[in-house]
């Protein structure tokens, strides 16, 4: 079943110089003399020309007209519209219901509860609504939707990672945690504590782009109905994004870094536009200066101008709060809410108590020690793409081995982008506590490769 049903074309009345008439107040964007079918009726209703211009309801402008100024962050929306915007608006409706099928379900990527009026200003306002440059870019975007349409935007996020998400995010911490006051979900993510190594220990550049899209048609969107079904009068789908760069160090923000926020940036850019409401980036670094210079040319200019940036973390926890009530706000952003540490945790499978993990960089030698309280059992898994491998014991604290030598080598290429690493699980039944845990890797390889270890800690079912 598709996302969008099909409707019938909607006839538009136009004066002779071919404009939308505008001389009627109660005119529409569709005939108010033809009584529209059950699916003409969509949620937030069908504006007229009157109301894209001037609003509607509380919003409705009522000063002169003559004189308006619209704030930039307005511009293009619904109720700040000009004639000439409505003339493509109605274009671009009308091209939207005559082409149906996947270019129509493109632009309604977040379903219609969206509502006609906001969905199509956000592709209109991401062109300036020149019209051909919006057909254009929706004709790319249902191609950029194709594959991943087909394979149903990857219900199943951890058969797209190849790895449970718990373990993705714990090596790239993001998260929803709260709504704003404007009712926009809050997103944060914290690439300062991005470790690539680990990721690509565990997923592929394919993998994390197939779980985006994972995140942008379920996860994301699911959040974006929910609250529309709780609070009807939320109608921008649009986010509060927070880039916190606390921890980042001009090493990890390398080629492999930088590929994955462009990939992810390019993707959103074009198939979900004008989705973002504002962006906070907080903890910057000094250097972050260069790297936002590059980062900025694969972003819209006028998108650039919705985003603020802070260094000092007593400014950047005032303006969160002037952004989120302070119940909401994860304490680590200035707010009472859970610290964002804690609310991650929270997302680990229900049975897990906790998650802990380590790169391995070895040549010759490296262990980690795992620490197992009463009441604790683990499983213990190594993710890599070394190819000349490397040895894996457990012992205890009597350097007792509880897991004799096992190898992890991967078999493949340990450059090739879209090729999955190997995983192997140390550990036929879990090890439960209490212990003080040793594991111990060995190589002869000469050559650093990496291994993530990852601890699956549950509490114990004796």
């Amino acid at each position: 079943m598709t996302l969008v049903q099909e409707e019938p074309e909607i006839e538009t009345v136009r004066n002779p110089e071919g404009k939308v008439d505008l001389t009627h107040s109660t005119s529409s964007v569709m005939d108010d003399d033809v009584d529209p079918s059950p699916n003409d009726v969509r949620p937030g209703g069908v504006w007229t020309v009157d109301e894209l211009m001037w609003g509607k309801d509380e919003n409705r402008y009522t000063g002169d007209k003559a004189n308006r100024k619209v704030d930039p962050l307005d511009w293009g929306l619904p109720g700040y519209l000009t004639q000439q915007e409505v003339d493509v608006f109605v274009k671009f409706r009308e091209e939207v219901y005559k082409r149906g099928g996947h270019f129509r379900e493109t632009v309604y990527a977040f379903t219609e509860v969206e509502g006609e009026a906001y969905t199509l200003t956000r592709w209109l306002r991401a062109r300036k609504f020149v019209y051909e440059d919006v057909i254009t870019m929706v004709e790319e975007a249902t191609a950029c939707r194709d594959d991943p349409r087909k394979q149903k935007y990857y219900p199943d996020p951890e058969i797209a990672l190849g790895v449970h998400p718990s373990v993705y995010i714990n090596q790239y911490p993001q998260l929803y945690p709260c709504f704003a006051k404007n009712g926009c979900p809050v997103y944060i993510s914290k690439p300062g504590s991005l470790d690539i190594d680990a990721v690509e220990c565990i997923t592929s550049l394919e993998g994390i782009l197939k779980f985006h899209w994972h995140i942008m048609q379920h996860d994301y969107t699911n959040r974006l109905l929910k609250h529309k079904e709780e609070y009807p009068k939320f109608e921008r789908f649009e986010n509060v994004s927070v880039l916190d760069l606390e921890n980042l160090t001009a090493s990890k923000l390398n080629k492999r870094t930088l590929e994955i926020i462009k990939k992810q940036t390019v993707i959103d850019s074009l198939c979900f536009p004008e989705t973002m409401n504002r962006m906070l980036i907080v903890n910057a670094p000094y250097f972050f200066n260069v790297t936002w210079t590059i980062i900025k040319r694969w972003i819209d200019p006028r998108t650039t101008g919705k985003i603020e940036m802070f260094s000092n973390k007593s400014s950047m926890m005032k303006r969160m709060r002037e952004l989120v009530d302070e119940d909401q706000l994860p304490s680590d952003y200035g707010g009472k809410a859970k610290s964002t540490d804690h609310l991650m945790n929270m997302e680990l499978p229900r049975e897990m108590v906790r998650l802990e993990s380590k790169v391995l960089y070895v040549k010759y030698k490296e262990s980690y020690t795992l620490e197992l309280m009463p009441g604790e059992e683990a499983d213990v898994k190594i993710y890599t793409r070394g190819t000349k491998g490397a040895k894996f014991t457990i012992y205890d604290s009597d350097k007792n081995p509880l897991i004799q030598e096992t190898e992890v080598i991967h078999h493949g290429s340990e450059d090739d982008e879209f090729e999955m690493p190997t995983n192997v699980q140390l550990t036929p039944i879990r090890i439960k506590g209490p212990k003080m845990l040793k594991i111990k890797a060995e190589s002869d390889s000469r050559k650093v490769e990496n291994f993530l270890l990852v601890c699956f800690v549950y509490p114990s079912t004796n």
